[in-house]
């Protein structure tokens, strides 16, 4: 008999089997859907790390503080123990925040042809307030300066840009994230130019609204109010550090312009050629990719969820395999007695099993990429099909097909064909 007759057979013998052959398929289906699936939902989230990220683009870097680690051991360590037993601290800036001073006087050295810009994060429990209305205490509050929009992404909807003497004068002046305005000034926020909002209770002239950069992950991300670092300082001292960003014209140029920007700053906090920097200057894009570095971990979590529940799988569809030797024994035992060969019988119930298999990988596959996707339309990104796991699933499906049916094939292939017509 060919492998085309046998396929066929097969084929037709599952159909004669709904019951027993849609419970099989949905065991597999399920197992596939939670691997397909997670894997769905993590290249939707890998996406948006990807838009999130690179608002800066690829062609930037900042320079940012470094915080303190504690190290043991033989490494160097930021604390010692003197041969007194008594704890000294290494002569070093690690810890050290990037003042105010240290980020105007960078800016002020560092003359590769570029972007500059200094910024100044200041909370995200701030509130803002207009007359009888006011936000939650959720916004978040930055500071900047004239390049500041153009080096993170924001577009002016209405109004102005930081000016250069708004930074000099340190005065209240703001601009209103696109959230902000239309929670404070309803359908129009184009109605806030010139209004004077209090941010936790201060008074500030808004000279703008931001164009509407929609959410990431859930969060808002037009829910923010930008004014100067100058201004941020005086009015907000929170102690948080100050970072740097810099854009350069040309892609190729950036490890250049990151060398130059590493020498300057370690002569600007003093460090000698001994010590470590403290402080990391590090690509915009780099930040996304290790965000998404990070989400490897579920990758992992998916797979072993997946191939657990396919291994349940693989036994349960044995154990119908066998079932189905036990009650088609006569019927082996007519095709034997008509020449048919061992051979042929357990080819027969080995194709029966990756048919079951696969239409498991088929379903499983189609459910897995509409549960992931549902994320993707929370998160607002394309609609997202992991074609290298949809293969892998039906190799996969078919693997454990030939796995769970060799034995029962092959039982099958040795029943004595006069025995088994006899059985009952």
């Amino acid at each position: 008999m060919k492998w085309v007759d046998i396929i066929r057979l097969a084929y037709r013998t599952v159909l004669s089997n709904r019951l027993r052959t849609g419970i099989t398929v949905a065991i597999i289906a399920f197992g596939i859907m939670a691997l397909v699936g997670i894997i769905t939902a993590i290249k939707a989230m890998n996406q948006k790390f990807t838009e999130s990220f690179s608002t800066m683009g690829a062609n930037a870097f900042t320079v940012r503080f470094k915080e303190r680690n504690i190290r043991f051991g033989n490494s160097r360590s930021e604390l010692k123990l003197s041969r007194k037993g008594q704890r000294k601290e290494k002569v070093s800036n690690l810890g050290k925040m990037i003042t105010k001073e240290e980020a105007e006087e960078f800016i002020k050295r560092f003359d590769y042809p570029s972007l500059k810009s200094i910024s100044l994060f200041a909370g995200r429990s701030n509130v803002v307030s207009f007359e009888s209305r006011k936000t939650s205490p959720n916004v978040v509050l930055f500071g900047g300066d004239e390049n500041y929009l153009s080096l993170n992404g924001f577009t002016v909807y209405a109004g102005r840009n930081l000016n250069r003497q708004d930074v000099l004068s340190a005065r209240n002046v703001c601009l209103l994230g696109y959230d902000v305005a239309k929670k404070l000034f309803r359908e129009n926020p184009a109605m806030a130019l010139q209004a004077v909002v209090r941010i936790n209770g201060k008074p500030y002239q808004v000279i703008g609204v931001l164009e509407s950069r929609g959410s990431s992950f859930g969060f808002s991300r037009d829910n923010v109010v930008i004014s100067s670092y100058t201004n941020v300082h005086k009015n907000f001292p929170q102690g948080f550090s100050f970072v740097m960003g810099v854009a350069v014209p040309d892609l190729m140029r950036v490890p250049e312009a990151m060398g130059e920007a590493e020498g300057i700053f370690r002569a600007i906090r003093r460090l000698n050629v001994k010590e470590e920097n403290n402080f990391v200057i590090e690509r915009s894009d780099s930040i996304a990719e290790r965000a998404m570095r990070s989400l490897g971990f579920l990758t992992i979590s998916a797979s072993v969820i997946g191939l657990i529940t396919l291994i349940g799988a693989a036994i349960g569809l044995m154990n119908i395999m066998l079932v189905s030797v036990s009650e088609r024994t006569r019927e082996v035992g007519l095709i034997k007695a008509i020449g048919g060969k061992n051979q042929t019988v357990s080819r027969q119930f080995l194709s029966e099993a990756v048919i079951i298999s696969v239409l498991g990988a088929v379903g499983g596959i189609f459910l897995g990429v509409l549960v992931g996707n549902i994320f993707s339309i929370v998160l607002k990104t394309g609609f997202v099909v992991p074609w290298n796991w949809v293969i892998y699933g039906i190799i996969l499906c078919t693997i454990v097909g030939l796995v769970a049916g060799w034995y029962p094939a092959l039982k099958a292939g040795r029943l004595n064909p006069i025995e088994a017509l006899r059985y009952e």
